[in-house]
């Protein structure tokens, strides 16, 4: 079976390896790929079906109902913005569909405040081998196929 990663933004797919935090660039948390946002206010979408299981303004976790889970991280260190700029639009627990709005940002202001815009989009708990048709250097808008994971 395989589960179809969708881009919670608009923006351009670059790997993993260009986000600068180690944690991300050397895939600690997980194997993906990462979004550099077009720089106006937007919504960010969830990436696949399933339930919101980790929410702050700056990042959540979507798991399906099989137990894929997939991080969105909305920037770089935006932790320490205390939500400020961030517009939930759903809480912890609730279902959501592939494409559906989960927070609205604004990259523009999140880059002149000084931190780096660029979304993660990790699959938690799974090797990099699991993951197939990466769209690396292709441009994309949000529900737009970034990753297959075979589960």
């Amino acid at each position: 079976m395989s589960l179809r990663v969708g881009s919670p933004v608009t923006g351009r797919v670059v790997a993993l390896s260009a986000v600068p935090d180690p944690v991300f660039s050397q895939a600690m948390v997980g194997p993906g790929v990462a979004v550099e946002p077009v720089r106006a206010k937007a919504d960010v979408v969830s990436p696949v079906d399933g339930k919101v299981v980790t929410l702050h303004p700056h990042a959540f976790v979507v798991a399906t109902g099989d137990g894929a889970a997939v991080l969105v991280h909305l920037g770089i260190d935006t932790v320490k913005r205390k939500g400020e700029g961030f517009e939930l639009h759903v809480v912890k627990g609730e279902e959501v569909r592939a494409g559906q709005r989960i927070v609205t940002w604004d990259p523009a202001e999140v880059e002149a405040a000084g931190f780096a815009p660029i979304c993660p989009v990790i699959a938690l708990d799974a090797s990099a081998d699991v993951l197939a048709g990466l769209a690396l250097d292709a441009d994309v808008t949000t529900n737009d196929a970034l990753f297959d994971w075979s589960r």
